[in-house]
């Protein structure tokens, strides 16, 4: 039994009997039919985009050594000490730059050991750094069913926007 997305505590990301309107290799093409569909007076609360076939992509970015973990960890560490000395020069009131310049120092100092550490930890099972993402493969768009033959009819008079849902 599915609940309806009318009522109260109901999921918003839920469609009470969904059907598929069209599937498409990219985002921007799936955004383009809701788009026109809303440019139509189409009831877009009744639609969704859903992405399916997820896949993990992993961009390696570069090779880690000890001197570009110590200057990552250099860099965070000074962001860190400043945030704090910044946020403690609000309680004092006498040599305020000196304490910013104490935190500063030991945010770095901190941010050093705890990067280097972090580093020898994985005793070398990862020595490259990397961008990771989740991506969908294509993009379902689902429609009410009390809707779609609206939709549908909407639709076709976009040229090349219903491709076959079942290739």
């Amino acid at each position: 039994m599915s609940i309806p997305t009318g009522l109260p505590g109901a999921n918003p990301l839920r469609l009470e009997f969904p059907q598929s309107l069209a599937v498409y290799d990219d985002y921007p093409a799936a955004q383009k039919t809701v788009d026109f569909l809303s440019d139509n007076e189409f009831p877009v609360k009744n639609l969704m985009i859903v992405g399916t076939d997820l896949k993990r992509v992993e961009r390696i970015t570069g090779r880690l050594t000890t001197g570009r973990v110590a200057l990552g960890g250099l860099l965070s560490g000074l962001w860190l000490g400043l945030f704090v000395g910044l946020i403690f020069s609000f309680f004092v009131d006498e040599n305020v730059f000196a304490m910013i310049v104490s935190t500063v120092l030991l945010g770095a100092v901190f941010g050093i050991v705890w990067a280097l550490l972090g580093y020898a930890l994985t005793r070398g099972q990862r020595d490259f750094s990397s961008i990771t993402q989740v991506v969908a493969t294509r993009y379902e768009v689902l429609v009410e069913h009390k809707v779609a033959g609206q939709a549908r009819e909407l639709l076709a008079k976009l040229p090349g926007a219903l491709p076959n849902p079942f290739e």
